[in-house]
């Protein structure tokens, strides 16, 4: 079981907003922060919500936490008895990623009396809008227990508060907390209904509160267990009255039982486990730390929907705005592609509907086609802002290029929705909205670049790159590069449509006045610059006039840092100047068109840029150790996997950029650890939609056993040290 559970013994203060993370449970329309029951908002308890966002005026738009429905605090003869108040003898946390739950045991000293508090809960995998608890307390000795037990909606908000208009009832023994969002006025209801055979019962209702207060004497060792069921249901969920659906909600539950609904529950996760388990022999550590990166990615999975994907920070808080980001196409979606494509669809289908905000931003910023947000949440429009850091010298905001610079974006969206079309052969999809978002991107490229008569040549200029460090380059290669690559799939697209749906393809053409752009795109890929590696030395340079910047180790940038926090990037950060990198940016050129450059040329940049390379992002390390393992560099792969594979467990990881918070858990990691063991030291690739491997498995690693499916048709895939086997199962 042990690499199968997360554990932590004893109780350290410190970690909470680490565990908080590390222990998420969610459900891909929830997500539950691994706190303790009878934490509030200052020890950051947050139930985030997808697809519902709000705006104070002079604020960021967020995703909302609702109330807290899980809230549980005990009382010894009228003290409290929690880890905050009391004087701990044993605690122990742990997660069980096979089944998705949570549980804790403490043991609390209180005026030569003991309490010992556990629980288990989860967040419902078989109904998606049910969070269920038991809890138990016991004592040493005869005392005055008060469990006090209910709805918290005092909540945790970065940019908020976001609820409004509280009001509380008690309605057939289920408590009821319903609140309003500013912005568009979605309505939050959560109900909580219990079973529970002791005590005395009272309704305590406070502003935005409300519990029950059960009262009983406590005789010496004997244990006392209630279960908890919670629903959390909104309007944005189209089931009429949210209040009536908890409540329809909760009374299944107490019908059904804890059990019945954790069997569920359970039975869910073990099915999905099947598809997804890596097994590793031969490295605990490794084994240990993939399982936990492949739990964070589908607890975060929106199964529900189609209309919502990840955001750059799960569902683990509202950092970063709960936006999505290119994270997902390129880290996570490969993930659900290879392993649970009808995830996979929904998340593809979430940039087709944010189509109408991507062309609004292009027409905003005067180009045509669509321009996808850098920040996207629920509406597709672009919620970066324009000041994103603030600097900690003048504690000013400082303007930032994100917004309007990262055009890379409108490509990565494509890049997703091929290879998802290639590895599903899911033409539907390009039907349903694929075909035109493909379009629209290529027409927005073509919009964008400049033509340079003199060189006959299309340049692009003046962007911001994965790097981030530099801001306004000219002639990124990685974004250059992306760019031919929504022309290729866009005639790949048209041919096909021309082919197989001809009326489509008519009616495609005729809707988005897309004639006269087809000659235009075609000059745009055939004529797009693209830096080739240097003769004499095959360095692919970052972007136009990179090596003419200062040359310094990272050591020696870090030495001119004068305040903790301080932006390396933007105007004037430290290493605007140098050619010291944020992450991986030609290495992911690299390794996103591998057939395209030589082994010497692969060798020649990687050993460039890794020491230039500061990994200020999670997405980073992955791409070195996806390179490294093709380059037979298995330590070197090996170390990046694990610095990968570990950011969210060690907690080695940037919690603010200037004053600007950013911690919460790093799915991209987590599908980037998913990539380097499947991409790297697997070597997957596909031949005539069969899969094939060549195998760079790091020294520890006897051996390693995973499933991949391809057009429908899943394969078990067994590599060891000295022999591999591909069985169609």
């Amino acid at each position: 079981m042990k690499q199968w559970v997360l554990g932590n013994k004893g109780y350290n203060r410190a970690r909470i907003g680490l565990n908080g993370n590390n222990f998420l449970l969610a459900n891909g329309y929830m997500g539950y922060r691994g706190t303790l029951e009878e934490y509030t908002k200052i020890q950051h308890t947050a139930c985030t919500l997808t697809g519902i966002y709000d705006q104070l005026k002079g604020k960021w738009r967020e995703p909302v936490n609702a109330p807290n429905g899980l809230f549980v605090k005990v009382y010894c003869n009228g003290k409290p008895v929690t880890v905050l108040d009391s004087n701990i003898k044993e605690h122990t946390q742990i997660l069980d990623f096979k089944s998705a739950v949570h549980k804790r045991r403490t043991v609390l000293k209180i005026d030569h009396n003991e309490i010992i508090i556990t629980s288990e809960r989860f967040v419902s995998l078989h109904d998606l809008h049910l969070m269920c608890m038991r809890y138990s307390v016991s004592s040493l000795k005869n005392c005055e227990i008060t469990i006090e037990t209910g709805i918290d909606g005092d909540v945790w908000d970065i940019n908020g508060p976001h609820l409004k208009n509280f009001s509380t009832r008690f309605n057939d023994n289920c408590l009821v907390l319903k609140a309003v969002t500013n912005e568009q006025k979605h309505t939050i209801a959560v109900v909580e209904g219990i079973k529970i055979k002791f005590g005395k019962h009272k309704i305590n209702k406070r502003k935005k509160i409300i519990t029950r207060l059960i009262e009983f004497e406590a005789e010496a060792g004997k244990e006392y267990t209630f279960s908890k069921y919670v629903s959390v249901f909104t309007t944005n969920d189209n089931v009429g009255d949210p209040v009536e659906a908890g409540f329809a909600s909760i009374q299944n539950s107490l019908e059904q039982g804890y059990e019945k609904l954790l069997e569920n529950h359970s039975n869910l996760w073990h099915k999905r486990w099947e598809n997804a388990d890596i097994i590793i022999d031969g490295d605990k550590k490794a084994q240990f730390a993939i399982r936990y990166s492949i739990y964070h990615l589908l607890a975060i999975a929106p199964v529900h929907s189609d209309k919502i994907s990840i955001p750059a920070r799960g569902l683990s808080s509202q950092v970063y705005k709960g936006a999505i980001f290119w994270d997902t196409e390129l880290f996570m979606l490969p993930f659900f592609i290879y392993n649970f494509p009808q995830i996979a669809r929904n998340l593809v289908k979430y940039r087709i509907h944010s189509l109408p905000g991507a062309r609004q931003k292009a027409k905003e910023y005067g180009y045509d086609g669509a321009f996808y947000a850098w920040e996207s949440q629920d509406n597709g429009k672009e919620a970066c802002t324009h000041f994103n850091v603030i600097d900690v010298f003048t504690g000013r905001p400082l303007r930032t290029f994100y917004r309007d610079k990262q055009i890379h974006i409108s490509a990565d969206v494509v890049y997703g929705i091929w290879e998802y079309y290639k590895a599903t052969g899911d033409e539907k999809i390009l039907l349903e909205g694929g075909a035109e978002v493909i379009l629209e991107c290529a027409r927005f490229y073509y919009s964008f670049a400049y033509f340079k008569k003199d060189k006959n040549r299309y340049e692009i200029l003046d962007v911001t790159t994965p790097d981030e460090y530099h801001e306004r380059v000219n002639n990124n290669p990685y974004t250059n590069r992306m760019i031919k690559y929504t022309a290729d799939v866009a005639f790949e697209t048209l041919e096909l449509l021309k082919n197989k749906y001809n009326k489509v393809y008519k009616n495609l053409i005729s809707k988005i006045n897309f004639r006269d752009d087809i000659a235009k795109i075609k000059d745009l890929q055939k004529n797009l610059y693209i830096s080739e590696p240097l003769k004499k030395t095959d360095i692919i340079e970052q972007f136009d006039n990179y090596l003419k910047l200062e040359d310094i180790d990272l050591k020696k940038l870090k030495s001119r840092i004068i305040k903790p926090n301080e932006y390396l990037g933007g105007p004037s950060g430290l290493a605007t100047t140098t050619q010291i990198i944020k992450q991986a940016d030609v290495i992911l050129l690299l390794n996103q068109f591998k057939d395209e450059y030589s082994n010497q040329v692969k060798k020649a940049n990687w050993e460039y840029y890794e020491p230039r390379t500061e990994h200020g992002s999670s997405l980073s390390t992955s791409m070195y150790s996806i390179l490294a393992a093709h380059l037979r560099k298995t330590d070197w792969a090996y170390k990046y996997f694990m610095k990968t594979a570990t950011i969210d467990l060690e907690g080695k990881y940037k919690q603010y950029v200037g004053t600007l918070y950013i911690g919460g858990t790093h799915p991209a990691a987590n599908g980037g650890t998913w990539l380097a063991a499947i991409f790297g030291f697997a070597g997957l690739s596909f031949k005539n939609d069969k899969p094939l491997v060549n195998p760079k498995l790091p020294k520890k690693w006897k051996s390693m056993k995973f499933n991949t499916q391809i057009k429908g048709k899943r394969y078990s895939i067994e590599i060891s040290k000295s022999k591999s086997k591909i069985v169609s199962v």
